[in-house]
């Protein structure tokens, strides 16, 4: 496993939803779908995250990790 760089929340008040960036550009996303389906993992590609997460993910970012992010993300 690659270094990790940071976990960001974007979670919303009911449902958690946590993006890990790790140095090779893996993703890892661990979300809850509803309150009986919690702590769901699925490892992405930038591709597969939607613009407005994307935006969220770089508001929450840390301002020291916000660049390696916005790299894995292919953030403008």
């Amino acid at each position: 496993m690659e270094k990790e760089i940071c976990t960001i929340s974007i979670a919303t008040a009911s449902l958690g939803d946590m993006y890990t960036f790790y140095s090779d550009g893996t993703i890892k996303r661990v979300y809850d779908n509803n309150s009986l389906s919690t702590d769901v993992t699925e490892w992405l590609d930038a591709t597969e995250i939607s613009k407005q997460n994307k935006d969220k993910l770089i508001k929450n970012c840390p301002e020291e990790f916000k660049e390696s992010v916005m790299q894995i993300l292919d953030y403008p």
